[in-house]
């Protein structure tokens, strides 16, 4: 199953516990197959850097370099036409679509406001463990 993680979901995952660290768990042991692309990878960096510095008992950089290593690197165009509210939403729906994902995972309203267009399914982290994990 290729699946997309927003960064909320990533983060959530990796520096606290719940079924969004469930969820990367399952990633980071190719259970699911998670897609990224460069911009992904940077907001990711971003974020969790900001994280980093109120936790420091996370080796971030270890495990976003993990989950890269395993990952499938998308090459995703940008949208003929916006989908999400918010635009800087947009490369996970690109990222879905180039990458022919099964789902996004997000707690984003935003990113779940697009589920059912263009093919695209958005799941809550506790919606997607009901269907995928358990």
């Amino acid at each position: 199953m290729r699946v997309v993680l927003d960064t909320n979901v990533l983060i959530s995952g990796a520096f606290f516990s719940g079924l969004p660290s469930r969820i990367l768990d399952a990633c980071v042991a190719g259970t699911f197959r998670l897609l990224l692309t460069p911009e992904i990878v940077d907001e990711y960096r971003q974020v969790g850097e900001q994280f980093t510095r109120t936790r420091p008992n996370l080796d971030f950089e270890r495990l976003l370099n993990l989950l890269v290593a395993q990952a499938v690197l998308v090459h995703a165009q940008h949208l003929d036409r916006p989908l999400c509210r918010d635009p800087g939403d947009e490369k996970f729906i690109a990222c879905a679509i180039a990458g022919k994902a099964d789902v996004i995972v997000s707690g984003d309203r935003d990113v779940l406001a697009v589920s059912g267009q263009m093919g695209i399914l958005v799941l809550r982290p506790r919606e997607f463990a009901t269907c995928y994990m358990e």
